[in-house]
């Protein structure tokens, strides 16, 4: 991620990437790689400050008890990045430049079962595109940052700070009633630009202007060409973070950032200024907006320097029921780092969802909407520098409000190319 970077890019791991959605678990070293170092070409051209990263990330899924027929869903996703520090490559100190493209398609399960939470969450849209691009210039040692392109305010407001360590989409990516505001996500980012301020060592301020595009796949499938449509979509997000510096915290945490009792508390708002339709009049309303409020906390270590130990989360959002049908989402989970005596990397992941559905867009006589609730246990396994599999099991009561039950198992595997 941009403005959560470390300050300089040599300090950051070897292979991580600046944006969000591209960080990985671990640091990837020397080895990290299928394809390896390319006979050191790797290495030089990241001492350059240019850094290459190929992945490909799939989610298996299965309903093995629902009301619909058992389906195998598999979502698939190849994603391409560059990451250019201008300061090692041509002597412009605090200059950068991002950009990932990416193929991705497969089966939604979460649309087959009718869920509010999505079992999966990398599904979208089938496509092949530029998802992000920008710009950006850091001053003063990284308290203040400025960035301009096509980036998802997804990928940076409303994220999971520990959104690595969980598969469906409330947990893995985003809040998933974020859409309702039509703040954009990856892949179909929109132009945006961001400022952010760092005004003492642990807090941050930063704030997102962004085009709002209510149908970004059919105005820019090829991401190519920047869609100035719609209304300026404004979002702004507050953050304290004790015991490591604002400066340092990145959208996903990983591996090293868990080390010690760091934390990270967050309160973020979004604002449409466009119109939306109500279920109880024919004239549209002019804007909308939606708040929340996010945790994340290591709760106990082995080894107060250490990252072996348990970790708390928790989420919670809202917005006016008037306008959203889905208008109240709530997140919560432990994740155990360390707990399975190997010399691989793991986790053990607990994470519970609920959404909420307001009784305003019922239809006459219909029964009441029921709170759709969603739990997931996973384990993560980081069997070998280049691979990672995430087997899953994930309970769903109240599907998509109603009286209906699911149980999904499947799996995630991660490759670095």
């Amino acid at each position: 991620m941009s403005i959560f970077a470390p300050p300089a890019y040599s300090q950051i791991q070897q292979g991580e990437t600046l944006s969000g959605p591209d960080s990985h678990e671990t640091g990837l070293g020397p080895h990290g790689h299928l394809l390896g170092d390319w006979g050191g070409e790797r290495s030089r051209l990241l001492e350059r400050g240019v850094n290459f990263d190929l992945q490909y990330i799939s989610d298996s899924l299965w309903n093995i008890k629902s009301v619909q027929k058992e389906r195998l869903a598999s979502w698939n996703r190849i994603r391409g990045t560059v990451d250019i520090d201008f300061g090692a490559l041509v002597h412009q100190q605090g200059l950068y430049f991002h950009a990932t493209a990416l193929w991705q398609g497969g089966g939604i399960l979460g649309n087959y079962l009718g869920t509010l939470t999505s079992p999966s969450g990398m599904s979208s849209g089938n496509t092949f595109r530029l998802d992000s691009w920008w710009m950006e210039k850091r001053w003063l040692n990284e308290r203040l940052t400025a960035r301009v392109g096509q980036f998802a305010g997804q990928d940076f407001y409303g994220t999971q700070h520990d959104g690595a360590s969980f598969i469906f989409e409330p947990m893995g990516y985003a809040l998933g009633n974020l859409f309702t505001n039509y703040e954009s996500y990856d892949p179909p980012s929109t132009p945006a630009m961001e400022v952010r301020l760092v005004p003492i060592n642990h807090l941050y301020v930063k704030s997102m202007v962004e085009a709002e595009d209510r149908d970004p796949y059919a105005h820019n499938p090829t991401g190519l060409v920047p869609q100035f449509r719609g209304v300026p979509v404004s979002i702004s997000e507050i953050g304290f973070t004790p015991g490591k510096k604002a400066s340092s915290v990145r959208a996903f945490d990983n591996v090293e950032s868990r080390k010690g009792y760091s934390g990270l508390y967050q309160f973020g708002a979004s604002y449409n200024p466009g119109k939306f339709t109500t279920p109880t009049s024919t004239t549209p309303r002019s804007g909308n907006y939606l708040l929340y409020w996010m945790a994340s906390q290591a709760l106990w270590r082995v080894d107060p320097q250490s990252g072996k130990g348990l970790d708390a989360t928790f989420a919670y959002d809202w917005s006016p029921a008037a306008v959203n049908r889905n208008n109240r989402e709530l997140t919560a989970g432990l994740r155990f780092n360390e707990p399975i005596p190997l010399h691989i990397h793991n986790t053990v992941s607990l994470g519970f969802v609920q959404n909420n559905l307001s009784s305003q867009f019922l239809q006459p006589g219909a029964p009441s909407w029921k709170a759709e609730r969603a739990v997931e246990c996973n384990v993560l396994l980081d069997v070998a520098p280049m691979l990672l599999l995430q087997p899953v099991v994930q309970y769903y009561a109240n599907v998509g409000g109603g009286p209906q039950r699911a149980v999904v198992f499947g799996f995630r595997t991660k490759i670095e190319f």
